[in-house]
């Protein structure tokens, strides 16, 4: 399958976000991604549901959204009912993490895992099965534009392995540091899809960005 481009929100100019989820509908981008932080889980705090419902008004893209908060099952249907097609939760958030995903599936959404730079994939091994997809933060979370964590190759490259070893259908997505120069790397390391915020809509030409990151040209 080609690789998929999820645009960050959390890089856009917050003042103008329509234009910005208008920007990306137009665009090559096949998601739309929304950080959620509450401040506590993460030194940061971003959008709440509000913000969420309003871009979905307008979005004519699927709401990636990765979920950066402590105790994230007292809001899987609120998220739901919000717009969101893929809920992604922290595997370090999580006490029960086979019952947090089991949910997002029954509410009729892609159940995700993300994993912080420091924990490694191997804790993954026995929830393979009941997900759809694994977020490999490529930075520490809470803000954007932080470097690229080099040692995260070798994580996606380990995780690609034990996916295929066990024939799942499993994506791999990533998100920090991704912009062009690195982008083609990535992919042909294993990834699925690639997050990019500050990379895109820092840049001069948004779109543009967007396109050369799906089509690594």
């Amino acid at each position: 399958m080609d690789h998929l481009v999820s645009p960050s929100l959390l890089a856009a100019d917050f003042g103008n976000l329509g234009k910005a989820v208008s920007m990306v509908n137009q665009s090559l981008a096949d998601w739309i991604h929304l950080d959620i932080m509450d401040g506590v889980f993460v030194p940061n705090i971003s959008f709440g549901f509000p913000v969420i419902e309003s871009v979905r008004k307008v979005a004519e893209k699927p709401l990636d959204v990765h979920l950066m908060i402590v105790d994230p099952d007292r809001y899987l249907q609120r998220f739901q009912a919000a717009g969101a097609s893929n809920l992604t939760v922290q595997y370090e958030a999580c006490i029960h993490l086979h019952r947090t995903v089991t949910e997002i599936r029954n509410l009729g959404m892609k159940a995700g895992v993300a994993l912080n730079p420091h924990t490694p994939v191997s804790l993954l091994t026995n929830i393979l099965p009941y997900i759809d997809m694994v977020l490999i933060m490529t930075v520490n979370p809470g803000f954007g534009g932080q470097s690229f964590i080099m040692e995260s190759y070798n994580k996606i490259k380990e995780l690609r392995s034990m996916i295929d070893a066990r024939g799942l259908n499993i994506l791999i997505e990533v998100d920090g540091g991704i912009d062009t120069s690195n982008a083609s790397d990535l992919v042909s390391a294993g990834v699925n899809v690639l997050v990019a915020g500050s990379s895109v809509f820092g840049s001069a030409n948004p779109a543009d960005t967007i396109r050369r990151l799906k089509t690594l040209g």
